[in-house]
């Protein structure tokens, strides 16, 4: 918890320091010359860590160089350890772009006026999040046998962890999204385990009768013999999930961000995409605006966007 808590730190003084430089350079011209005129100098962007991949991070250098290559800048990468951190450095002016959640996106655009910069695009992968229990629990073999039991959530501002399944059961069963997690209604308790990762070792130690994991990183932890595939068994699961997006502060030139986009899309590199979304032949594309509406709609509904709003 104290490495945790101590990069939280380390993350926000770094966006703070460079905030000092970055700010100052983006009112001067960019050293490519009068047709950037207004460019920033330098763009900073900040990746957020990858449950299901934990290796992207030593690829993410690749995309770097690549941006500032094709802008004529110089791109600082960092990775952060909190979506609150990013939204607030975004809104700030400190921060250019991060990667970010449906719910992040949401909130970054309220409180940054925040724009979709880039998603990956992947053929055939699905992204959704899995409800799951001990294979060896007679009690609970679908979602109905969950009531009443001990369940595992990721965190509140997690899309695959939080939002969607609890988005699910409140449709499924028609319940007060406002009691959802609250111990002692639909559940006898409800957990936050801060991470896919415990949520999985949770059931599997019996400390949950079940939980919400996303199912790309059920199956990495299968991959990676961390735990043993007949162990679990899915109870249900929610809709396909839309993936993480790279965002952008929307003050920023018109010109530069369309040459952003550019930078994005033409990015080719296939060892990064292999080893970041496991398909060589994935890419970046650019989204439309609306891309993330049926989400939007879904937090709607479970009231996540009027407690934010709070």
């Amino acid at each position: 918890m104290i490495k945790i808590v101590s990069k939280f730190f380390l993350i926000v003084g770094l966006i703070t320091t460079l905030a000092a430089c970055g700010n100052e350079a983006s009112s001067q011209s960019s050293s490519e010359g009068a047709d950037n005129k207004g460019w920033p100098e330098e763009l900073t962007l900040v990746q957020m860590p990858n449950e299901n991949n934990l290796n992207a991070a030593s690829m993410h250098s690749a995309l770097r160089d690549h941006l500032a290559e094709e802008l004529g800048i110089e791109v600082k990468e960092f990775e952060g350890g909190s979506y609150a951190v990013g939204i607030e450095a975004l809104a700030s002016g400190n921060l250019d772009i991060m990667l970010a959640s449906p719910m992040s996106y949401y909130q970054a655009d309220q409180k940054a006026g925040a724009e979709l910069l880039a998603i990956p695009q992947v053929e055939g992968q699905e992204y959704y999040t899995a409800f799951i229990a001990k294979e060896d629990n007679g009690e609970i073999n679908n979602l109905e046998d969950i009531k009443g039991k001990n369940f595992a959530f990721v965190n509140a501002a997690s899309s695959s962890g939080y939002l969607y399944p609890k988005g699910t059961l409140v449709q499924e069963f028609d319940l007060d999204p406002d009691l959802v997690e609250q111990s002692g209604n639909f559940f006898e308790n409800v957990t936050f385990s801060e991470s896919h990762v415990n949520s999985v070792m949770g059931v599997k130690m019996g400390d949950f009768d079940a939980a919400a994991v996303a199912i790309g990183q059920l199956d990495s932890m299968v991959e990676a013999g961390t735990i043993k595939k007949d162990e679990f068994k899915i109870i249900g699961r929610t809709d396909d999930i839309p993936d993480a997006s790279y965002i952008m502060r929307e003050d920023l030139p018109e010109d530069f961000k369309t040459a952003l986009r550019d930078a994005f899309v033409s990015f080719e590199d296939e060892k990064y995409f292999e080893a970041v979304h496991n398909d060589p032949k994935a890419r970046f594309v650019a989204p439309e605006q609306d891309y993330y509406d049926t989400t939007i709609e879904m937090l709607e509904a479970i009231n996540a966007l009027e407690e934010d709003a709070e």
